[in-house]
């Protein structure tokens, strides 16, 4: 269970991070969507992960691989962006939110399409 600090650090981080990738994807990868879904931060603070759900998700991994490589850039947006707030900016770990994916593979289920053994 997260404490109160660790729940508010996140939703911040969250809002920051949301909104730079909005700018980032913009110029980087026009017509795709990112957004961040989670945020779980340590109860020290100095790690985050982000879970980031990616649309449309043909080039998920190529984006995820190109968010690794930009951590730097996203440090950055957080420490200008949650620096009053914060003595230290958390090192960034970005992992990818496959429940869009899930969803979708049940309701495919449910409606009779795609891979469905019992029908």
């Amino acid at each position: 269970m997260d404490s109160n600090r660790q729940q508010k650090v996140g939703k911040l981080f969250q809002e920051e991070l949301a909104e730079g990738f909005r700018k980032w994807t913009k110029e980087e990868f026009p017509g795709n969507l990112i957004s961040v879904t989670e945020v779980k931060v340590t109860p020290d603070l100095s790690v985050a992960k982000i879970y980031v759900s990616i649309f449309p998700s043909n080039r998920k991994e190529e984006i995820i691989k190109v968010i690794k490589q930009n951590t730097p850039l996203f440090r950055g947006i957080l420490s200008k962006g949650a620096g009053k707030t914060m003595r230290i900016t958390p090192e960034l770990i970005f992992k990818l939110d496959n429940s869009l994916d899930e969803i979708d593979k049940i309701d495919k289920a449910l409606r009779g399409q795609g891979e469905n053994p019992i029908l």
